[in-house]
C-alpha cells in the first residue's frame, strides 16, 4: 500500500490509501503460574481511502478541469459509470470530451460534451461548457453520502459497489478550468514510513533466524548429552 502511494505521488487526482488498525487479543498460556492476562497487539484490519483535497495546479490547457470541494466527475466506463477526480481531459476524433483512457465525460442530463469546431471551450464554475457562445452541456459533479461504497479501479477511478447507494449532485463545489488536482500523497511521509516498515521487517526476520539458531543449538546439546 505504501509503495503504491509513493508510486502515484505525481498521478493527477490520486487519493492516498491508509490502514485501519484493530486489536488482536491472545490469551496467555494457562500453564504459566499466576493469573494469566490476555496479550493485545495492533493488527491491520483493512485499508481506507483518504479523499482529502489535493492541490490544484495550473496547466494552461483549457481541457483540464479541477474540482475545488467535494465530489467527482462522472464518466462512462466499459461496464458502467465511473467516478474520478482527475480532470485531465481531451477531445476524441469526433470532438467528444473524454478521459485519457477514452471514457466520455457525462453531463448533468446524462449526455456527452460534443464540440463542433476547433475553438477552445470555456468552462464556468458550475461546470457549464460553452463554445462559440453556445452551451454544450454542464459537466456532472456528484458525491456519495457514504464513500465506503466506492472501490478503487486503477489509479484514478472509483466504481460504486452498492447500487442501492446512488450518487447525488453537489452544488457547493466549483470547477476550475486549466487546472488539475494533484495527488494528495505526501511523498516524504510515505518514504519515511516505507523505510521504517522495511527496517521492522528486517528486525523480525533476524529474530526468526536467531530463534531458529537457538533451537538448532539446543538439539545439538541434547544429542551430545545422550551420546555421553
Amino acid at each position: 500500500m505504501l509503495a503504491n502511494n509513493l508510486a502515484n505521488s505525481t498521478t493527477g487526482g490520486f487519493k492516498t490509501d491508509r490502514e485501519f488498525y484493530g486489536l488482536f487479543s491472545a490469551n496467555a498460556d494457562p500453564s504459566i503460574e499466576g493469573e494469566p492476562s490476555p496479550t493485545q497487539l495492533p493488527v491491520i484490519q483493512k485499508q481506507w481511502t483518504d479523499f482529502s483535497q489535493g492541490t490544484l495546479q495550473p496547466t494552461g490547457s483549457p481541457l483540464d478541469l479541477g474540482l475545488s470541494g467535494k465530489g467527482f466527475f462522472t464518466v462512462t466506463g466499459p461496464s458502467g459509470p465511473l467516478y474520478t477526480r482527475n480532470g485531465g481531459f481531451q477531445l476524441s476524433k469526433d470532438g467528444v470530451l473524454e478521459t485519457a483512457e477514452g471514457y466520455p465525460v457525462i453531463t448533468v442530463e446524462g449526455g456527452k460534451i460534443q464540440t463542433s469546431t476547433q475553438t477552445p471551450i470555456q468552462v464556468a464554475a458550475d461546470g457549464t461548457v460553452q463554445q462559440d457562445g453556445q452551451t454544450l452541456g454542464q459537466v456532472a459533479v456528484v458525491d456519495f453520502q457514504d464513500r465506503s461504497v466506492l472501490d478503487k479501479l486503477g489509479n484514478n477511478y472509483f466504481s460504486n459497489s452498492n447500487p442501492k447507494v446512488g450518487p447525488t449532485p453537489v452544488s457547493d463545489t466549483t470547477v476550475q478550468q486549466a487546472r488539475i488536482e494533484a495527488s494528495n500523497v505526501a511523498p516524504a511521509e510515505s518514504a519515511v514510513r516505507l523505510v521504517g516498515l522495511m527496517r521492522q521487517f528486517e528486525m523480525l526476520q533476524k529474530a526468526i533466524t536467531l530463534t531458529s539458531d537457538m533451537d538448532n543449538k539446543a538439539l545439538t546439546e541434547v544429542a551430545r548429552v545422550g551420546a555421553g
